[in-house]
């Protein structure tokens, strides 16, 4: 009965989706997270099947810094308030060198998503400013809606958002769902998509932050094929400082995504 009640509370996923009885604890794949020696979750939800499929429930539940999963909710306000005019708009380099050398030079919008440049969208939150940001934050729910300094508060730990929010938050942006205009939506999909062949579209966006002393990693996103979208979202921590997070994100989510039978065209 615990079970039940807490998966009767992942609204808005759960509740517009699919009912108690098709969500499916998925304990074998916790191999993937322990060849990588981090503990995490990973929720998958088919839409055409309303099968939810979920490894470490009581993780799910909890709140961890968005990190760069932010961009899709920045990037949607940004689009929605004019702060952006559209994806091609560039936002000069300040000269600032840093550690990522795609960050180093004039990005558009599409650039900035992709390469996940902090400085690009660290700019467009100082643009949007703090109560307008906060408005929208008020009016979707996401996570805890708490912002500190108005272009560090969804890296320093003062924005919170769970996995399962994190799930319902995509599938609502994929569906339309969200109170923005659908063009800015729209928009934000196309930015989104990463991997696009014959068989299927990859559509996500990925996280690294730091919370004391472990690193937080995260992708969210969907698969589809033949038109039919899958949601994910994977989420672990590590206190491995030298952990090569973009190699561990991808393993862990493209290992659970074939062995369930993606990338094959057949879903």
């Amino acid at each position: 009965m615990k079970r039940i009640a807490w998966i009767l509370l992942l609204a808005p996923l759960l509740i517009t989706a699919c009912a108690p009885n098709n969500v499916r604890e998925e304990k074998s794949w916790e191999k993937y997270f322990t060849q990588h020696k981090v503990e995490g979750c990973f929720m998958l939800f088919d839409n055409s099947k309303g099968l939810f499929k979920v490894y470490n429930l009581e993780r799910a539940k909890e709140r961890f810094l968005p990190a760069s999963t932010f961009k899709i909710f920045n990037s949607l306000v940004g689009l929605e308030t004019g702060a952006i005019k559209d994806t091609g708009m560039v936002i000069k380099w300040d000269g600032i060198t840093r550690s990522v050398p795609e960050w180093n030079q004039d990005l558009s919008m599409r650039e900035a998503f992709r390469v996940s440049a902090v400085p690009y969208y660290q700019e467009v939150a100082r643009r949007i400013g703090k109560p307008t940001m906060q408005k929208w934050l008020d009016s979707v729910k996401y996570g805890n809606m708490k912002i500190s300094s108005i272009d560090t508060f969804w890296l320093d730990n003062s924005l919170k958002i769970s996995p399962d929010e994190e799930l319902g938050f995509v599938k609502q942006l994929y569906f339309d769902q969200l109170p923005f205009h659908k063009i800015t939506m729209q928009w934000v999909r196309s930015v989104m998509l990463m991997e696009k062949t014959d068989k299927y579209e990859l559509s996500y966006k990925t996280g690294w932050g730091i919370a004391g002393p472990k690193e937080i990693g995260w992708v969210t996103g969907w698969v589809e094929e033949n038109g039919r979208p899958t949601f994910f979202v994977l989420n672990f921590e590590s206190e491995d400082p030298d952990i090569e997070m973009r190699n561990v994100r991808m393993s862990i989510l493209k290992g659970i995504l074939q062995e369930e039978g993606y990338f094959e065209g057949m879903k």
